[in-house]
């Protein structure tokens, strides 16, 4: 049951099941300035995070930048080949080290050098080099230049970000202590991936779109069809939408989707007439193409309460995009701007006031698990 804001219902946690009437989170979440700062340390702070693709990376000194709620990192790849997280923060008087560097044009450097007084690191984060003056005391007539101690190289490294990876996705996860392993997190969402020749495929494409609305709103937009027929009708006259299927898992869900034509690719990433859409708690998609031979991942970001970053990857074998693949990708992203007059929509309508609390339907169950994921991250 639609709970309106009359002043007299008191909206209730999501409930675990899906035929209750109080089975969506309640509408303050998507519009309430304190649940996005909360969402800082309880979801994005405890959770394992996309940061990006290590095929964006593939040399030593390779390196992106990334912001994660408040945090900058820096990923980049070490000598040794491994690709490693750290904060962009010097452990001299903490300054930002890199300027905002986008994983579709990275930078490269032997060294992570803070341009503020040239502290120095090796990409393994060891500081390696400072500046003379932090070995001498000329200008301080208290001290003596004996007196100076030597700097702990290990005591003063970068301050490394917890990392894996799920094929060539390298995740993050900013918790001292994460309640879960990123391959606990992923269940059998990684042996899927890796099943596939992910790494063979390069970045072709990236789109970065403002959204005017919630991220949640737009996670949710992503994980059911019903508003398919209705809103997408060009691109449903291609799908067998009966035949469509929503798999649950717990910190993912899939999305099935059957072509009634199949991409002619005598070497393709996905099964014939087969698209199937992953949405990773709690931003990040991977999207495989049923009418092309490639796929693409969605990072969802927060701005604040009612705004989000989409970023839009497409991959594909070359990075250079035939007629073909172009044309693809100029559906996706028409589907996009699509979806994008959805959620705002709904953005307008829950920060009216009118509405204290949804009422998902009975094939919206993969919203129901993005609400109930985020509920029990709010009280975790």
């Amino acid at each position: 049951m639609t709970r309106w804001n009359n002043g007299l219902d008191e909206v209730e946690r999501v409930s675990e099941d899906i035929t209750d009437e109080t089975n969506a989170l309640p509408a303050q979440y998507f519009t309430d300035r304190e649940v996005h700062e909360m969402e800082k340390e309880k979801v994005f702070g405890r959770y394992w995070i996309y940061a990006g693709h290590a095929n964006c990376v593939p040399e030593p000194g390779d390196h992106f930048t990334r912001t994660i709620g408040d945090s900058e990192l820096i990923v980049v790849r070490d000598h040794e080949g491994e690709v490693r997280a750290y904060y962009n923060v010097c452990a001299h008087r903490g300054s930002a080290m890199v300027e905002e560097t986008p994983m579709t044009d990275p930078g490269n450097a032997r060294r992570i050098r803070c341009p503020y007084h040239l502290w120095t690191y090796d990409l393994d984060g060891s500081l390696t080099n400072t500046p003379k003056s932090f070995e001498d005391a000329r200008l301080n007539p208290d001290l003596e230049d004996g007196e100076v101690a030597e700097l702990d190289a290990d005591r003063n490294a970068l301050l490394e970000v917890r990392s894996d990876r799920i094929g060539p996705f390298v995740f993050v996860n900013l918790h001292d202590d994460p309640p879960l392993s990123l391959e606990e997190q992923a269940g059998a969402m990684k042996d899927e991936l890796e099943a596939l020749p992910l790494g063979e495929y390069q970045l072709a494409r990236r789109y970065v779109s403002e959204v005017e609305c919630n991220w949640k709103v737009f996670g949710g937009n992503y994980s059911e069809c019903d508003h398919c027929q209705a809103n997408h009708q060009e691109w449903v006259e291609g799908l067998e939408l009966m035949d469509s299927e929503l798999e649950v898992d717990d910190y993912h869900w899939v999305l099935h989707y059957k072509h009634k034509e199949d991409v002619d690719d005598e070497v393709r990433i996905h099964d014939e007439h087969e698209a199937k859409f992953y949405y990773f708690w709690p931003n990040f998609t991977v999207n495989m193409y049923g009418t092309a031979n490639g796929y693409g991942t969605y990072i969802i970001d927060p701005i604040d309460e009612n705004r989000f970053q989409l970023v839009a990857d497409y991959y594909f074998q070359d990075s250079e995009l035939s007629d073909e693949e172009a044309e693809f990708v100029r559906t996706s992203r028409q589907l996009q701007e699509e979806d994008f007059e959805l959620v705002e929509r709904q953005q307008r309508g829950l920060e009216s006031g009118a509405i204290a609390q949804a009422q998902l339907g009975p094939n919206e169950h993969t919203v129901h698990r993005l609400h109930l994921l985020a509920q029990e991250a709010y009280e975790a």
